[in-house]
């Protein structure tokens, strides 16, 4: 099964490690290091150039890619769970 992430972008569900708001979990200094380091390690990949609302962690091909997205965490895991990809799902907030 694979999750529309924006634009032209897609990936495999299998691939997914987590799907993640960027409001909330800015707030933490953590996350921005990471996001940053991320970044500077050519990790980050952005879907489309509109207001980033969330960033999907996966793993493709035993190398880690940061997607980061317009789309709404509600409206992927919405679309994750509509196309079969996931049957359960551990809402953090």
């Amino acid at each position: 099964m694979f999750l529309h992430l924006g634009s032209d972008v897609v990936v495999n569900m299998a691939d997914v490690i987590a799907i993640l708001d960027l409001d909330v979990t800015s707030t933490s200094k953590i996350t921005r290091e990471f996001l940053a380091i991320a970044e500077d390690e050519g990790f980050v990949v952005n879907v489309s150039e509109d207001l980033p609302k969330s960033f999907v962690i996966t793993e493709i091909d035993k190398k880690s890619r940061v997607f980061v997205s317009p789309i709404s965490t509600a409206t992927l895991l919405k679309r994750a769970k509509s196309n079969g990809g996931i049957s359960e799902i551990d809402y953090v907030k």
